[in-house]
């Protein structure tokens, strides 16, 4: 049986999934995800939030790495988050702005 090699895109279109729920906004289109990188054994989300103080930020990396072991269940799931660079209203996706009318 061949497998289907797991892709950046695969990772990222799975992380769409996932929403801001405080913005409303998926968290990709809101550039809070700045990297994936996947290993034989892993897949490493390397991302923000809008502040640090983001009360909700529990919940994202919870909610992040449940739907991506869900999505890719024989690979080990790593959510790093970052403060630098910090998160701007210019990441995100010109779809984003313009739900949000930016």
């Amino acid at each position: 049986m061949v497998t289907k090699e797991i892709t950046k895109e695969d990772v990222i279109e799975t992380l769409k999934s996932v929403i801001d729920p405080e913005i409303g906004l998926n968290i990709v289109d809101l550039g809070l995800v700045y990297d994936v990188q996947i290993s034989e054994e892993m897949i490493l989300i390397i991302m923000t939030l809008t502040t640090p103080g983001c009360p909700m930020h529990g919940s994202i990396v919870d909610w992040v790495q449940r739907i991506v072991s869900m999505s890719f269940p024989n690979k080990l799931i790593d959510v790093q988050l970052v403060w630098e660079p910090r998160w701007t209203p210019d990441k995100m996706s010109e779809e984003a702005r313009r739900q949000l009318g930016i």
